[in-house]
């Protein structure tokens, strides 16, 4: 009984030390891999900005799916600043 529960002890430790080996292996997203927007500038992974598609704005993400760059969307609308003049005589 001992023997089978240090057998299971030891598959499950190669088991961890595999996946951990795995990950380590797997390179990181090229640095050259970017988005683009539809007035053609380029963001890097990771990047966010407002993206406009048939009259609806939403903030997007520049991140990867399956080795391709893809906007994911974060929130609808866009941030705006609004100014408000104050009627303070110009001198």
């Amino acid at each position: 009984m001992r023997s089978l529960v240090v057998l299971q002890v030891l598959a499950l430790s190669l088991a961890a030390a595999a996946m951990v080996a795995e990950s380590a292996a797997a390179s990181p997203p090229d640095r050259r891999c970017t988005c683009r927007n539809r007035d053609g500038t380029k963001y890097e992974l990771g990047q966010m900005t407002c993206i406009r598609v048939g009259g609806i704005s939403y903030m997007a993400r520049c991140e990867m799916n399956l080795n391709v760059t893809t906007w994911k969307k974060v929130r609808d609308g866009c941030p705006t600043t609004h100014m408000t003049l104050s009627a303070v005589p110009v001198l």
